[in-house]
């Protein structure tokens, strides 16, 4: 890292990351240069661009710049931004843009968590009838890109942060970053997303506004760290129990469906749940 970024302040890492050509996973470019244009379906398209936030932005910038006055309304989907711009618009977004490092570590982690963080929560977001699964996992999607923009462009801030925590010199992610860098990556994702001037639903959602979907998609991201980093961590049963608030109708075997662990554990976080003790009313 150049000496005088070493300095830098929130304001001058978004307005430094903001002008960046964001790149696209290699696997993205793969699956979709495999692909007829004329004949794979918008859905199919925005379900790939789910598995890469890189990519789910640059489409979803794609589209706001082309929306039109006359439509009325932000997109706040991925199928959405892909009907807007077309199957052969994503696919010259993805031709056009650069590659990520996928064997940088940092970054490979940071965005299976991110895609991850999407799948479990428009699976639980599915669950309620007032609220749109896409957008949900669209926000669990994007809540990462902050850090994910560091990866890219900046790799040395984000492997301080994640010394200092393995260290012992941090207890949270959140202090780990903010005692390095001067700000955590969530602060740095808000100020990329409003600087991006992406739909302001999509910063109310990543900035947690105590909103059913906005719950729904910070719980997501947590249970997908903890998942990542430890396999059996025994943080799960708190985030399947808290994401069961927003969720009271849904039984637990379903709420616990969507979490890529071993069968033996996910029976174990079941019994730890069941044996919580009732909230009082």
């Amino acid at each position: 890292m150049d000496s005088h970024r070493q300095h830098w302040g929130l304001s001058q890492w978004v307005a430094y990351l903001r002008e960046k050509d964001i790149p696209v996973m290699p696997r993205s470019r793969g699956l979709i240069g495999g692909l007829d244009v004329e004949r794979v379906s918008p859905r199919e398209m925005a379900e790939i661009a789910t598995g890469d936030p890189f990519l789910a932005l640059r489409l979803l910038r794609r589209a706001q710049r082309r929306r039109s006055a006359a439509l009325g309304h932000d997109t706040t989907t991925l199928l959405g931004a892909v009907q807007q711009v077309g199957v052969r618009g994503l696919s010259e977004a993805c031709a056009e843009s650069p590659l990520c490092d996928d064997e940088n570590a940092g970054l490979a982690g940071c965005e299976a968590r991110a895609v991850l963080s999407a799948r479990i929560a428009r699976h639980w977001a599915a669950h309620r009838a007032d609220v749109s699964p896409e957008e949900v996992a669209l926000a669990a999607l994007l809540g990462e890109i902050g850090e994910l923009m560091l990866w890219a462009f900046a790799p040395e801030l984000p492997e301080r942060a994640r010394s200092a925590l393995r260290l012992g010199l941090a207890a949270r992610n959140a202090q780990a970053q903010s005692d390095t860098a001067g700000f955590t990556f969530k602060q740095l994702s808000l100020g990329l997303i409003e600087a991006w001037e992406l739909p302001p639903l999509i910063m109310q959602l990543v900035r947690g506004a105590d909103t059913p979907r906005a719950n729904i998609a910070r719980i997501a991201s947590d249970a997908a760290r903890h998942i990542l980093a430890d396999a059996e961590n025994p943080a799960l049963p708190d985030d399947v129990a808290s994401v069961k608030a927003f969720l009271p109708g849904v039984p637990w075997h379903a709420l616990l469906a969507p979490l890529p662990i071993a069968d033996e554990y996910r029976v174990q976080v079941l019994q730890r749940v069941l044996e919580r003790p009732l909230a009082p009313k």
